[in-house]
Formats: C-alpha cells, structure tokens, sequence
C-alpha cells in the first residue's frame, strides 16, 4: 500500500509504504499526517501483534488523534490511552512540526523509531533519535515527556514500524523523493514476520509558503 502528497500548505512532502504480515490481508500499522495550527501533527501507529484486532486499536488511536489533534503530545497520548484499554493497545510515535518556529517536538511510547536527518551535513548533530520509552498505550503509559529540535528546510523524518530492520536509514539518497524513499526502505528493510509501515516527510517549511 502506498501514497504520497503534499498537504494544503506547503509545510511538509511526505511519502508512505506499508505492508502486512504475509499471510495476512490487513495491516495493522497505520499513519496520520494532519494538518493544525501553525504546523502539522505527525503520527505512526502500530497495533500490538497483526490482523484485524491490530488494527482495530490502530484505527481506534488514529480517530482520537485526529479528535484532539491540537493538544500537547503528552495530553494527546493520554487520551488515547483511555479509548484503547478495552483493545490490544499500541506503540506509537507522536510528532509535531511547527513552521513559526521551525521545530520538531516528537515522543514515542513502544518501539515505533523515528530519526530526524539533517539537510545540513555539517550540522554538529547529522541525525537525531526520538527517546522511545517503554510502554504500551491502553495498558501502562511511561513518564510522558515530548523533547523538541530545531527544523531546517530539506530536513528528513523517517519512522519506521518493528516490522523494518532498525538500519532501516542507512543507504539512502536523500534528493529522492519522499515517496521513492519509503518504497525503497520497504523494499530493503522488510522483515516480513510482522506488520510494517515506513513514513518519510520532507520538512519544506517557509521557504515555499
């Protein structure tokens, strides 16, 4: 399953693929891009083990998100803790894009990664990895705690579900689009013992508003 686009304001470029275990006819791996005020909120979402009820509680966390979409990470990962205790759960990773201030504030609870890539290679920090902490969302939420980085323009974000190898970032060509970058770290990474899903968004920020 794939897609690509670029939402109304030009904040963002994104690209997704995603693919179910074999064997299965759903995915239970999901993703949210959603526009909000000032930014965009960012969102992947993994349904504890695969199938139907994986995907029910990723489609469960997905609407609630989507429902609360301009709150603080921490109190929006709250909310859906409370829907999804009668479900399977999730891991997830959260992550806001703010154009004003050109930042990134992200939190992850499980083992859904995200890496941030820098345009700038002679940046002190080429790459950054959202801190995931232990946990599963609609059973036992960890301490919550969003941590925020500054954006620059043609800065890479890839998250990845556990279905992909975690070298899932290497070997890239970052001039490719978002859309050849997921497909190609589906094609590589594909562990094919679980449900994966890998979103790749390329921060445009003001230099195209």
């Amino acid at each position: 399953m794939q897609d690509e686009s670029v939402i109304s304001t030009p904040l963002i470029a994104w690209g997704v693929a995603s693919r179910a275990l074999p064997g299965q006819v759903v995915c239970g791996d999901l993703h949210l891009i959603k526009p909000i005020t000032g930014g965009v909120l960012l969102a992947v979402v993994d349904g504890l083990g695969h199938g139907a009820e994986a995907m029910a509680a990723a489609k469960t966390a997905i609407a609630v998100l989507e429902s609360h979409a301009e709150e603080p990470l921490a109190a929006l990962v709250k909310h859906f803790h409370a829907a999804l205790t009668q479900t399977r759960g999730v891991v997830m990773t959260v992550a806001t894009l703010r154009s004003i201030e050109n930042t990134l504030a992200w939190l992850g609870v499980g083992n859904v990664e995200a890496i941030l890539l820098r345009a700038d290679r002679q940046a002190k920090a080429p790459s950054d990895r959202v801190l995931l902490r232990s946990g599963v969302v609609g059973y036992q939420l960890p301490d919550l705690r969003a941590s925020t980085l500054p954006l620059a323009p043609d800065d890479l974000l890839i998250f990845a579900t556990d279905g992909l190898d975690p070298g899932f970032a290497e070997g890239l060509v970052p001039s490719d689009s978002p859309q050849q970058l997921a497909d190609d770290i589906l094609e590589r990474r594909f562990k094919g013992h679980d449900d994966a899903l890998v979103l790749v968004v390329r921060y445009l920020g003001t230099q195209h508003e």
